[in-house]
């Protein structure tokens, strides 16, 4: 009897090595199990420890961490016929780990595609300069568009980016020469602001001077200090134009006194 006994605790210990492992479950916490009782959802547990059926319970296991996917480069021809090639990243995470599970049969590659064709649309039909001006409105337009398209499947898109646009050697070469001439316009319409700005401000000290003839004094005083300061050896020194009315006027007078004298 007791061997009996014996065979029995040695077969049920064997047992429980065996079924044990396979029932009792333990789930980190950014883990789901989703469980199918012979072939049909039952549920998602987790996170900690739990216990299934052994043989009769599956469970798959889904990471609900954020995956960072990067999008290959794609060929894509711009609404004003300009081809360029372009990468982006995505952040996805899955937010249902049931409809992840049973309704996509691999939902990583399956955002990874929708990325790739929705990055061709959407930049197909924005032109070069958006593209590269206006990145960030074209990453939100992207995430909105590829989360709906990933949402039925329990995936929820954070954030797209852009992350490099390849251009055509000749086309780069064609932008610089645009930006030159851009800057060339520029700098010609600042030069021609100040050359208008600069008349303006001669033709109000003109009214000033004519106003009060001692400015005109004034400024000769501060030329001179200002040769003075750079210390050359040749000093040029303004005479006023009144200097000389004042010899004209005595000219006159001493030719008025000879002829009298005559």
């Amino acid at each position: 009897m007791s061997g009996t006994v014996i065979a029995i605790i040695v077969v049920a210990a064997i047992l429980c090595a065996i079924f044990l492992p396979a029932a009792i479950k333990i789930l980190r916490e950014y883990e789901r199990g989703v469980i199918f009782r012979l072939g049909r959802l039952t549920g998602t547990k987790g996170p900690g420890i739990f216990v299934i059926i052994p043989f009769v319970d599956r469970m798959v296991k889904v990471d609900l961490r954020v995956i960072t996917m990067d999008v290959p480069y794609q060929e894509v021809i711009t609404r004003d016929n300009v081809t360029v090639r372009v990468n982006a990243v995505v952040y996805f995470r899955v937010i249902d780990p049931e409809s992840s599970v049973i309704k996509v049969l691999d939902f990583i590659r399956a955002t990874s595609q929708i990325s790739q064709t929705t990055l061709r649309s959407v930049l197909g039909q924005s032109e070069l300069d958006d593209l590269l001006s206006q990145r960030e409105k074209l990453n939100q337009i992207l995430q909105k568009t590829i989360d709906e398209q990933t949402d039925p499947w329990g995936i929820k898109v954070t954030t797209v980016e852009i992350k490099e646009v390849e251009l055509a050697e000749t086309m780069k070469r064609s932008m610089a020469a645009q930006a030159e001439a851009e800057r060339d316009r520029r700098a010609k319409i600042i030069h021609a602001e100040g050359e208008l700005q600069a008349s303006e401000k001669l033709a109000q000290a003109g009214a000033i001077i004519g106003r009060e003839p001692t400015t005109l004094q004034l400024r000769y005083l501060e030329t001179l200090t200002g040769i003075a300061a750079e210390k050359n050896s040749t000093i040029i020194f303004p005479i006023p134009l009144e200097f000389f009315k004042a010899f004209q006027g005595l000219a006159k007078t001493l030719g008025s006194g000879d002829e009298e004298t005559k």
